[in-house]
């Protein structure tokens, strides 16, 4: 966890140094698992080594679900449900994940696991409150999230280290893990990329709206299509209610932590003007 949070604190460094030509923070490293006693009496633990999104960089959007970990893939759905009692019922990219940026943070992982009998669940696991920080304009990523009975009576979010967590016959466990920090200002981000990622299921629509300034509309093929003035009015409004952006975004849990939305040497710059204000200038 140092090792690589240091790579993060030397690449902030000379993202100051060189105006944002750096890629945005990305994932470091976390593995969750199950463990407890299988039908035939014998002691199993099932450990994984799960990647996250890197940063957006000046140039393009960054890598979804990547593995810093050299041999730490995620484990086949075949092998976990043959080897140990659970059911693996969803695998897929965690929507809005990577941080919003006129180049967008990769995305984290989304793993739902069905416990099949009593067990325990446990996670090392770095960025469950910091997130990886956004740059030159651009949102921080989601961070590592564990949530036991999602949307279910008992619901709860897990903390980032835990160890012999209950979890009883037939509890879903939904794992999501660190999305990448945005590049560059998201209402920048050109309309057609925001519907991609919307199609794709990486953006929402709820995102593309609030986070981008798209207005998502259907197009008569059923692919997303956007409004092209409701989308020049919304980025005039949201761009009139944000006020200046960060150098970095820190992402909610730096507030948690310190108290305040940024550090010190988070420089505010002006908000860019639209882009039709700017080829007047």
């Amino acid at each position: 966890f140092v090792i690589l949070r240091l790579l993060g604190v030397l690449a902030g460094v000379l993202a100051k140094a060189t105006d944002g030509r750096m890629p945005a923070d990305q994932e470091t490293i976390r593995y969750t698992g199950f463990h407890g006693i299988d039908p035939q009496g014998e002691f199993y633990l099932m450990r994984e080594v799960l990647g996250g999104g890197s940063g957006g960089r000046y140039y393009a959007d960054g890598a979804d679900v990547v593995h810093i970990v050299p041999d730490s893939k995620n484990l086949p759905v075949e092998f976990t449900e043959t080897r140990f009692p659970l059911l693996v019922e969803r695998l897929a990219l965690a929507t809005d994940s990577g941080g919003a940026g006129k180049r967008r943070g990769g995305l984290g992982y989304l793993k739902e696991f069905r416990a099949l009998g009593d067990g325990y669940f446990l996670a090392v696991a770095d960025r469950s409150i910091l997130s990886c920080w956004g740059l030159k304009g651009g949102r921080a990523g989601a961070p590592f999230r564990v949530t036991v009975d999602p949307g279910g009576p008992r619901e709860r979010v897990l903390p980032g280290l835990v160890d012999d967590e209950p979890i009883p016959a037939g509890t879903l466990v939904r794992v999501e893990t660190t999305g990448g920090g945005g590049w560059g200002d998201p209402l920048e981000r050109e309309p057609p990329l925001v519907l991609l990622d919307v199609a794709q299921g990486k953006v929402s629509a709820r995102a593309a709206r609030d986070a981008y300034g798209v207005a998502v509309v259907a197009g008569e093929d059923g692919e997303p299509g956007h409004d092209a003035a409701a989308t020049a009015a919304l980025r005039t409004r949201l761009r009139a209610e944000r006020g200046p952006l960060a150098f970095f975004d820190r992402g909610p849990g730096y507030r948690q932590l310190a108290g305040r939305d940024h550090a010190e040497v988070d420089v505010i710059e002006p908000a860019a003007p639209p882009p039709a204000e700017r080829r007047k200038a």
